[in-house]
């Protein structure tokens, strides 16, 4: 059996065989166990090369693409261990749900090799027909971005960083951004569709990165979070995963805590030594690559100072809250649920307001000839109808928009806010201008 792992030819034929075994309509669990052991033999290296073989002997991608799904449920288990690491936790955790995703991830990484390995060998409609299928499956991964990345960036990471775990998070954020950055090249030179070897080896190694960030993710910062994070960090995980959303999955309801949850600022463990003793020595060795030493430099600084109010999302003093509003390009009025006006920013206005308008009502504010919109717009917004009404006009060569948003607490009525707002510039803009362009 050994010779036969170790004999890409062999192992090649073997797959053929089982494929036909699963177009035959062989049970698919008995096929999965009948040919496991040459399934795990494959590394992640090897199976685009006996995938492109196979396309080349006329297999199709679809065979080809189930034979991936049954490989990538065997095969993760020696790539990652997320096999065995997603058994340990019920539906829901967060760390099961990262794992979970990391299968899909994997998967979809496979399927973009089988398709890369086929371009060069397909002309007219198919070839047509692979690449409309490619960019779909890339368009696709756009997703793993803005979900699977960005709940590591926005929710995980700052957990790791209070402790002064800072050089991996930059290290997986900066490759996370390669990925995003690989799959835009792809999507634009694929929309292109003339340079088919470019679009090939950009295909291959977009999924080996995706590949090897599953590794690194699996391997290093999931092990770590196991090790660092309580269950009231999970917890508090949890409940913000589902504002940005997941990739290809839906956490089960299963995993259920007691623990008060414990935002970021909330942290004021250390590491002990027993922990650092515990970290994947990966972890170790890129603390060491990057700091030079394994010093820690936790960040325990309190969040609510004196003076802060607390509101939803956080604490602001009086002060930031006046400068903030009145910095904002845009001019703010609120108008209370009684119609009566209780705030307008300062700063630069484009519509004079004085303090003797505060208490006032609303109404009184317009001219007579308009009253019966203002009453109209108010009367949509206090009933549910509606929850906005936008208007511009041209003034002294600008373009002005004015908003009015019925705000509401729990579907209660508090209010409308106006915005009011000079988009004349904003109309002239095009292309694109990104925060690394700044000088």
């Amino acid at each position: 059996m050994s010779e036969l792992l170790d004999n890409r030819e062999m192992k090649k034929e073997k797959l053929k065989e089982m494929l036909k075994k699963l177009h035959s309509g062989e049970n698919e669990e008995k096929v999965k166990e009948e040919f496991k052991d040459v399934l795990r033999s494959i590394s992640p290296l090897e199976i685009p090369l006996i995938e492109q073989e196979l396309v080349a002997e006329g297999i199709s991608a679809r065979e080809i693409a189930r034979m991936c799904d049954i490989h990538v449920e065997i095969f993760r288990e020696s790539v990652s261990g997320a096999e065995k690491e997603i058994s340990k936790f019920p539906s829901g955790h967060p760390l099961r749900t990262l794992y979970e995703e990391n299968v899909e991830i994997i998967k979809d990484s496979e399927i973009l090799n089988l398709y890369a390995s086929s371009i060069l060998k397909l002309k007219g409609n198919a070839l047509k027909s692979t690449l409309r299928t490619l960019e779909g499956i890339v368009r696709g991964l756009k997703a793993v971005g803005y979900t699977h990345y960005n709940r590591e960036e926005m929710v995980i990471f700052p957990y790791l960083e209070r402790r002064g775990l800072n050089a991996v998070p930059a290290v997986l954020w900066r490759k996370h951004d390669e990925i995003r950055a690989e799959i835009n090249k792809f999507l634009n030179l694929i929309s292109k569709g003339k340079n088919y070897e470019e679009i090939a080896n950009l295909d291959q190694d977009l999924s080996s990165r995706l590949i090897d960030m599953v590794f690194r993710e699996n391997n290093i910062l999931y092990p770590t979070l196991k090790v660092l994070l309580s269950e009231g960090e999970f917890k508090a995980i949890r409940m913000q995963d589902d504002e940005i959303g997941y990739y290809k999955i839906k956490p089960g309801n299963e995993w259920k805590s007691e623990a008060k949850s414990i935002m970021p600022y909330e942290v004021r463990d250390e590491i002990t030594p027993e922990q650092l003793l515990s970290l994947p020595q990966h972890l170790i060795e890129e603390m060491k690559k990057n700091m030079g030493d394994v010093k820690l430099r936790p960040d325990f600084k309190e969040l609510k100072r004196e003076g802060d109010i607390e509101i939803e999302n956080g604490y602001l003093l009086p002060d930031e809250i006046s400068a903030m509003l009145a910095t904002m390009p845009v001019d703010v009025t609120f108008i209370d649920s009684e119609d009566r006006v209780r705030f307008f920013s300062g700063g630069e206005r484009i519509f004079t307001r004085t303090n003797t308008i505060l208490g006032r009502p609303v109404q009184l504010c317009h001219p007579p000839k308009s009253v019966h919109i203002v009453n109209k717009i108010l009367q949509a917004f206090k009933s549910g109808e509606r929850d906005r009404a936008d208007f511009w006009i041209d003034m002294q060569g600008k373009k002005i928009l004015i908003q009015y948003f019925a705000v509401r607490k729990n579907g209660k009525y508090m209010g409308t806010l106006e915005f009011t707002q000079d988009i004349t510039d904003i109309k002239k803009i095009e292309g694109e201008k990104r925060l690394l362009d700044w000088k």
